[in-house]
């Protein structure tokens, strides 16, 4: 049985402390619902992910928003990997032949700050270089990747400039600047070679999605819209002998894209687009090649060539990416996933990649768990 979206849509992303969390995620719900063409009381489930009020019902608050129809509501927390989570736990209930109809939903309200800057944990027992910031985090795991492959500054900038060009395209992106490179590797330095730039930037924002079953999808006539789902996986890291100073930020999405292939019984070289999770601009060169979009060391060329840029040969986060359109923790999975159906059913505007027939979209959430679906659209 194979489970499509047939309605998915997200709030643009911003800052709005005079709403509440439920609120954020009753409106990308109702803007997913009327993309599908169906109300909240065709929905025989919820599924909810939010992080920071992981323990708030946030899913039957939501549910008192837009309708209290009494279906199960599931509440997910998974680090940044929550939202994708959400999507395939509701994935999973249709592919199970539970419900025929269920919505899933990402929402979280970030303010400003330092991700990972928060309440201390006292001394890692882990070691000590560094620091638990994620900047920190994500810099140590470039510079070992400049110090295997010799990726350099100006590389890692780059993707910013990419993903904040490809932002001036998306509405409902946080932020639609043009950033320079001279720009970029001259703005504040927070965690070397990550600049303020090249940091993700912690924003409000909610997106939502309707899964259907194929044969409700065609019942309802929904099949012209509907983007297939080929693949869904959850990864967590293996045990390890590793270096204890250093975070692995690599593993489990080399072990998640593995088996997200081989369910959708496709290669790297299939793939039309891609909206992986750049946290930081180190974080996205990793990704190239922990996804197979290249080989080992080739991810400073694939920047420097043109391969990721919207026309390129794989672009990557047309939509402005975390770096750009914003990393509102719980929602990132499913916007993600909203961005990539977007282009499969050839409503993207401006920032269309011409042709898009399969699309990935990638979510890792250190300590950890890492979330990949492969896109196709129903048309292809």
């Amino acid at each position: 049985m194979d489970a499509y979206i047939v309605g998915v849509d997200m709030i643009k992303f911003g800052r709005f402390p005079e709403k509440s969390v439920p609120q954020l995620g009753a409106e990308a719900a109702l803007l997913a619902l009327d993309d599908a063409g169906l109300t909240i009381q065709d929905m025989q489930a919820l599924y909810c992910g939010n992080l920071n009020q992981a323990g708030g019902m946030v899913g039957q608050r939501i549910l008192q928003q837009i309708g209290q129809t009494g279906i199960p509501v599931v509440n997910v927390a998974n680090a940044c990997a929550t939202g994708a989570t959400a999507f395939r736990e509701a994935w999973t209930s249709v592919k199970a032949e539970l419900y025929d109809l269920v919505l899933a939903v990402g929402v979280e309200q970030m303010g400003r700050g330092l991700l990972g800057g928060g309440a201390s944990r006292g001394i890692s027992k882990e070691g000590l270089l560094g620091s638990g910031t994620m900047p920190s985090v994500f810099a140590e795991a470039g510079l070992e990747h400049t110090r295997q492959f010799g990726t350099t500054f100006e590389q890692f900038a780059k993707v910013s400039v990419k993903n904040h060009h490809h932002s001036t395209m998306n509405p409902k992106a946080m932020y639609q600047i043009e950033t320079p490179l001279e720009t970029v590797m001259n703005s504040e330095m927070i965690s070397y070679p990550n600049t303020k730039l090249m940091c993700s930037v912690n924003v409000d924002g909610a997106a939502a999605a309707v899964i259907a079953s194929e044969a409700k999808a065609k019942e309802l006539g929904l099949m012209s819209r509907a983007v297939k789902v080929r693949a869904s996986v959850l990864t967590s890291d293996p045990w390890q002998e590793r270096d204890l100073v250093m975070p692995d930020v690599n593993t489990c999405t080399r072990k998640a894209s593995k088996a997200a292939y081989e369910m959708a019984g496709l290669g790297p070289e299939d793939v039309d687009l891609v909206e992986l999770h750049d946290c930081f601009a180190t974080a996205e060169i990793l990704h190239y090649e922990n996804l197979g979009l290249c080989d080992d060391g080739e991810a400073g060329r694939l920047i420097d060539e043109g391969d990721v840029e919207l026309g390129g040969r794989v672009p990557v986060n047309v939509s402005g990416g975390l770096l750009s359109k914003g990393h509102p923790l719980g929602a990132t999975g499913i916007a993600n996933i909203y961005e990539v159906s977007t282009h499969l059913r050839g409503e993207a505007g401006p920032r269309q990649v011409e042709g898009a027939r399969i699309g990935l979209t990638h979510v890792i959430g250190l300590g950890s768990a890492c979330g990949i679906h492969i896109l196709e659209s129903a048309q292809a």
